[in-house]
């Protein structure tokens, strides 16, 4: 008799921001195995003191699990950083400065493969089940394709449509945003739920925010989605009560 294979999950992570205790505790609360697929939505670094071991990690957990690494504006601005050895000044004023801090020490050859893991991360995914993952949104009604290179991870326009959406509109509706007609389901990071006072993920229509503020002593948090279960981290500003993590 054969044995049944347990299929894996899909399973999408926010916005880290340097905080690695975050992400071992909720990748341990996930149950997570080599059988689940993870997709990061970007904005690894700057905030928190362990933004080079959070690279360290992942770059380990590509080893074991299929995984798909989305880039966000922060690790735009590291990887210009690793390029040139000149930090953006906004960057640095957003986190960067903690990001520099904790790659001292580490030696060119390694930053080197930092670089090139940075240089590896995707605008945006779009699967078999026609669901999009990106860090922040897009802007053109055609979709992320239609868009410079930069947008995808910067634009707000497209959460900031949807939370001021009436949540009853029907998708049918000729007031119904095309862009959200676009895809079964959007995943996105970027911006923080809790600047609205709700510290797990939220969802309007088709539209997934996974960002539930870890960046500002919130938690990171794993969504399932299939089954739209999810699991957080303790505060950050618990994990690292010694630190001012990023300020808004």
């Amino acid at each position: 008799m054969s044995k049944r294979i347990m299929k894996g999950r899909t399973l999408v992570i926010g916005d880290i921001h340097g905080g690695l205790l975050a992400l071992k505790q909720v990748l341990e609360r996930a149950e997570v195995t080599q059988k689940d697929k993870l997709i990061f939505l970007g904005d690894y670094v700057d905030g928190w003191s362990e933004s080079a071991g959070v690279i360290e990690m992942i770059m380990q957990l590509e080893k074991k699990n299929e995984c798909v690494f989305i880039i966000g504006n922060h690790d735009q601005w590291c990887l210009e950083w690793l390029l040139t050895n000149e930090m953006n000044e906004t960057g640095y004023l957003h986190g960067g400065k903690a990001t520099m801090q904790s790659y001292e020490g580490m030696s060119v050859s390694r930053k080197n493969k930092h670089l090139r893991f940075f240089r590896s991360m995707k605008r945006y995914v779009i699967d078999k089940q026609n669901r999009l993952f990106v860090h922040a949104g897009f802007a053109s009604m055609h979709g992320p394709h239609r868009d410079d290179a930069l947008t995808p991870l910067w634009d707000r326009t497209l959460w900031e449509m949807a939370v001021a959406m009436d949540r009853n509109l029907d998708h049918g509706s000729l007031f119904f945003p095309k862009r959200l007609k676009l895809y079964t389901e959007i995943y996105i990071g970027h911006t923080p739920t809790t600047n609205y006072g709700i510290t797990v993920p939220m969802q309007v229509h088709t539209l997934w925010n996974t960002d539930t503020g870890a960046a500002f002593g919130d938690r990171l948090t794993i969504l399932d989605v299939d089954s739209k279960k999810y699991w957080q981290s303790d505060p950050l500003n618990v994990l690292y009560p010694d630190e001012p993590g990023r300020k808004r």
